[in-house]
């Protein structure tokens, strides 16, 4: 690590108590913030799209299609809300992105047209990468080092992974009660006087160690391409971009897959509800495997085991031990890439230009998790699931291949 990343390490002095409790506040905010942003801005949709389809007079795949927009906008705008974060921190962005993204849904229960719905979500995928996991990482890697930033890490991913669990069924309680309109108002309602609240009060601006603000920026800039050009950052981008195109595919195709091997609707529902249990012990284990084995190397073997299961699923998928079985050892690294990523840009780079580096990172996969469920729904259609799954398993050991090169060049830099 280099003298500039170095300074902006954060470091605890004779106040380290109190920077400490601070720590522990913004872990706490964060882990609200965004297990209730992940819960509105991106899984109530699926609980929207039939009752909107009627009231819209729309076909499915159009209203789906503002999702996709939502997502790929997200993309789009990861590498400009990184750069903002390296050089202003996470309050002043996540509070508007909060703002915005309140206004997005309430804008949303509004809608009466495709072209209102599509503007409605182009906005919400601004805000969503404003304010999900990428800022929210960006905000905790500069703030902790070491150790803690490990745990802050997982401690904010345990709590926002039940997102899913606790926002489905609630979101669908609320279009059964109110109808999907006034669901969303109150959605909206909840989401911002919890998020932008914590966001303006809780965070806290990252402080320039050293040197003026320009001195900062040029070096962060300078940071940022020299890692542009290297071998390991477009490895690490290879990994994610891998490896989030495969999770994506499960995610969206699972439950079709199961029901295609003969199993009932409900259970196959049940089955691959498994896969967000799991994602929290997978990353359990990551965190604690990563005392005695590098985290790259826990990665790429838990990737290995994501394509052996998937492999395993047309074999022993129609039976239900068989699959529960491929569905829970791919589902133990199902949010391993997720914590994997920020520890690896931050131990490689440093944090001061960390936000940049993971903002270039998302824009590729984030738009891989939009569109490879479409490829692979696409590719079933011509050739059957079959064929999704073998691809799906070469994507994860693509993912696991790319992050053992990455460490093996990383290790031998070291070594010299």
């Amino acid at each position: 690590m280099n003298s500039t990343t170095q300074a902006a390490v954060p470091t605890v002095r004779g106040g380290g108590q109190p920077r400490f409790s601070r720590g522990r506040e913004i872990v706490a905010a964060l882990a609200v913030t965004q297990t209730i942003g992940y819960g509105v801005l991106y899984y109530a949709f699926s609980v929207f799209l039939a009752p909107m389809q009627r009231d819209l007079q729309a076909g499915g795949t159009q209203v789906a299609a503002a999702f996709t927009l939502a997502v790929l906008t997200t993309a789009l705008c990861a590498p400009l809300a990184g750069r903002w974060l390296d050089a202003r921190g996470g309050r002043g962005l996540m509070t508007a992105g909060s703002i915005l993204g309140t206004l997005a849904v309430l804008a949303w229960s509004r809608v009466d047209n495709l072209p209102q719905l599509y503007a409605v979500f182009a906005a919400i995928g601004v805000a969503s990468a404003m304010v999900l996991y990428e800022p929210a990482f960006a905000v905790l890697v500069s703030w902790f080092d070491g150790r803690s930033r490990a745990n802050a890490l997982l401690a904010l991913t345990i709590v926002a992974g039940f997102a899913s669990a606790i926002f489905l069924p609630l979101t669908g309680l609320l279009v059964d009660r109110y109808g999907w309109r006034h669901a969303l108002v109150l959605l909206a309602l909840l989401y911002g006087i919890t998020a932008i609240p914590l966001h303006a009060t809780v965070l806290r601006r990252r402080t320039q160690a050293s040197g003026n603000v320009a001195e900062s920026a040029t070096g962060r800039t300078q940071l940022a391409r020299a890692a542009f050009r290297e071998r390991p950052f477009w490895l690490l981008a290879i990994t994610f971009t891998a490896h989030e195109a495969a999770v994506a595919i499960m995610a969206v195709l699972l439950i079709t897959y199961l029901v295609h091997l003969g199993h009932a609707p409900a259970l196959a529902a049940t089955v691959a509800g498994l896969l967000g249990v799991l994602s929290v012990t997978g990353r359990l284990v990551t965190t604690g495997l990563q005392r005695l084995l590098p985290a790259a190397v826990i990665a790429a073997a838990i990737f290995v085991l994501q394509g052996l299961a998937v492999l395993l699923l047309p074999l022993l998928g129609r039976s239900v031990p068989g699959a529960v079985g491929c569905v829970l050892l791919f589902g133990l690294g199902f949010g391993v890439g997720t914590i994997t990523q920020p520890h690896l840009l931050a131990a490689r780079y440093g944090t001061s230009a960390y936000a940049t580096l993971a903002g270039r990172i998302a824009l590729f996969s984030i738009a891989a998790s939009a569109t490879a469920p479409l490829g692979a729904v696409a590719l079933a259609h011509v050739a059957g699931y079959g064929w999704v799954m073998v691809a799906v398993a070469a994507t994860c050991v693509l993912a696991a291949f790319a992050l053992l090169a990455y460490h093996r060049v990383s290790f031998r830099q070291a070594s010299n």
